[in-house]
């Protein structure tokens, strides 16, 4: 006789997990939709899989790290020595935050 024991927790079980993965579903993009324009005074590159570049007159303002769900700006020329100014969950923001210090 051969009796099979499940191991899948009760559906109850993944109420956390499912409410958590529609909490992520609801938070704004992460990444930029689209390439800044031309005109705008503000730049920004990719330079690694979650790391932008912000340049002002091809001159880097800063750098936004993107960790989780969260865009850590952080300002000056070098990300070695760049100090953090702001953190925020919508992209645009980080990038203004780098404006308002590069001002």
């Amino acid at each position: 006789m051969i009796v099979r024991i499940s191991v899948a927790p009760p559906r109850e079980a993944n109420l956390p997990r499912d409410a958590a993965a529609d909490a992520l579903k609801q938070l704004p993009a992460r990444r930029p939709a689209d390439p800044p324009a031309p005109s705008s005074p503000l730049q920004w590159a990719l330079i690694s899989p979650d790391c932008y570049e912000v340049t002002s007159s091809d001159v880097t303002v800063g750098f936004i790290r993107v960790v989780g769900a969260v865009c850590v700006a952080l300002a000056g020329p070098r990300y070695d020595l760049a100090v953090e100014v702001a953190q925020t969950l919508v992209f645009d923001a980080a990038v203004d935050a780098l404006g308002e210090t590069s001002a």
